[in-house]
């Protein structure tokens, strides 16, 4: 997909009522934005999708929904109070900013495509017989790429765990890199940039600070203990959060993609400690899947080991997926060890600690951590969803292929005319379906522009009543998908549109 396309998701989004500019009328609130009537339907699919996955299929996983304030303290105690900073860099022409690493990190990306460049053409050159793992093992090309993108991560490791970042600075610079808008190489040096945002907790002024969260991890680190004795788990166990987050971006871009306020869909998934590599593999292979089971082709995904670590972890990973402007992140799992539980402990002088009665010891457990973006999942969806399908005879649609459980209406029903009783029948159809279905109800415009409207929001069937309806109690049902059209009774429209749209059928990929 080009950027040309990318623009067309954004255009998409907002003409069929996915996501809107925040405060719109107002020229808008830069990387803010709103989820409009579709984007709601969509985001709450997506967020179910997970939360089943997650909660629902393990007997050993539940949920919790911390509050989004909380004690200062505990940003003192995760870190996040002195050490959560991105480095920033101005360039002096264009006024632009950027966050460093990932100036660093797009560079690095040329490298990578050259890799998959020449294993696109030995796989055409080679056919059945291409053996991946031997040809980049051998290919003197791919070796060169890599030795360069490996003294790339040692000289940026080198400059940002020192907190040297004049050598972030002369790595730009020795690379060449220039300003995207510009083309510029006119850099200001590099610093350290605070992520959080802070607020008072009280009226009065200067009482207080608090900090609106920057992640959801700590609510869960916070009610571990009240989680482990109250529903009487047993290691090893997870527990689940969706909701709000907020980081004051350096560089907030690409639509939804990076926002200072998004959400998120972590689980934290306590371990005895020296088991957490066993579970951090489980958990990376079990994400990936949950992806893959969507349908969507497992060439746009891969893995992204972490060359710096974050001070918390001894392994990490991200899943990202290929979007326009190149692989980026969508998904992390982090081996956390035991850090957080034990700094919390460190700052309330209260133990958290789990009394093992098999082993009759007690110990801070390790954890693993799934960390996934909601609305970045919203976005691989839209993108790798929206296509523009050639008809044939010079016609066209524009059809939203989402996974038909996620789709924000599962069905439209759609009268022939607005007249002569169809719109009553239409009701009363509608009336018994929308028990189990999000449906659409739509009369105006022929009943070919109805189609392509539901096309282009995703709707996987339309159901169209006509005159025939009122005497056989029959209507016809078109699929989005193949645009195929059969006569079905109205009592059989339940279980058709079960079937199509079934979150079960969805999660049963997953077992």
């Amino acid at each position: 997909m080009s950027e040309e396309q990318f623009k067309n998701v954004i255009s998409h989004a907002k003409e069929y009522g996915f996501v809107f500019q925040s405060s719109e009328i107002y020229d808008g609130l830069s990387a803010v934005y709103d989820y409009g009537q579709n984007g709601v339907e969509l985001k709450k699919n997506i967020r179910e999708y997970w939360w089943k996955s997650m909660v629902q299929l393990h007997d050993n996983i539940v949920g919790v929904d911390a509050a989004i304030f909380m004690a200062p303290k505990v940003w003192k105690a995760s870190g996040h109070v002195d050490g959560f900073s991105d480095p920033m860099i101005d360039n002096k022409d264009s006024n632009k900013r950027y966050r460093a690493d990932v100036l660093i990190e797009d560079y690095q990306e040329k490298y990578r495509v050259k890799n998959q460049k020449e294993i696109t053409k030995a796989k055409k050159r080679f056919g059945d017989d291409f053996d991946e793992e031997q040809f980049v093992a051998t290919n003197p090309n791919i070796a060169r790429n890599n030795a360069k993108i490996a003294e790339i991560d040692q000289r940026l490791s080198e400059g940002l765990e020192s907190g040297e970042l004049h050598k972030v600075k002369e790595l730009i610079e020795d690379l060449g890199i220039a300003c995207p808008v510009s083309g510029s190489k006119n850099w200001t040096d590099v610093r350290q940039f605070n992520l959080m945002y802070s607020t008072q907790m009280s009226a009065t002024d200067g009482e207080s600070q608090i900090y609106l969260r920057p992640e959801t991890a700590q609510g869960i680190f916070v009610n571990y203990l009240n989680i482990q004795k109250t529903g009487r788990m047993k290691l090893p166990f997870g527990i689940a959060q969706t909701g709000k987050a907020f980081r004051n971006e350096i560089v907030a871009r690409q639509f939804i993609m990076r926002m200072k306020e998004f959400e998120q869909m972590e689980m934290q998934f306590f371990v005895q400690p020296g088991t957490e590599m066993k579970w951090y593999d489980y958990w990376k292979s079990h994400r990936l899947k949950w992806h893959q089971n969507l349908g969507i082709d497992s060439e746009k995904y891969r893995y992204h080991d972490h060359v710096k670590l974050a001070h918390y972890a001894n392994a990490a990973v991200d899943i990202e997926f290929d979007f326009p402007f190149g692989f980026k992140e969508v998904e992390g799992i982090h081996s956390r060890t035991d850090f957080d539980l034990k700094q919390h402990e460190a700052f309330t002088g209260k133990k958290l600690r789990y009394f093992d009665n098999e082993s009759n010891e007690s110990y801070v457990p390790y954890v693993v951590e799934t960390s996934i973006g909601l609305d970045r999942m919203f976005l691989v969806l839209m993108t790798n969803a929206l296509q523009n399908e050639d008809l044939g005879e010079g016609k066209s649609r524009t059809v939203l292929r989402l996974p038909a459980a996620l789709a924000p209406y599962q069905c439209a029903i759609l009268p022939v005319v607005k007249k002569d009783g169809l719109p009553e029948l239409s009701k009363k159809i509608m009336d018994t379906l929308k028990l189990d279905f999000n449906c659409y109800y739509e009369e105006k415009d022929s009943i070919g522009k109805r189609y392509r409207r539901q096309d282009a929001i995703g709707t996987p069937i339309c159901i169209t009543v006509d005159h025939e309806s009122l005497e056989d109690n029959a209507v016809t049902i078109r699929f989005r998908d193949s645009m195929d059209q059969k006569r079905v009774a109205i009592n059989e429209l339940e279980g058709i549109i079960s079937k199509e749209v079934s979150m079960k059928a969805l999660l049963q990929g997953l077992i």
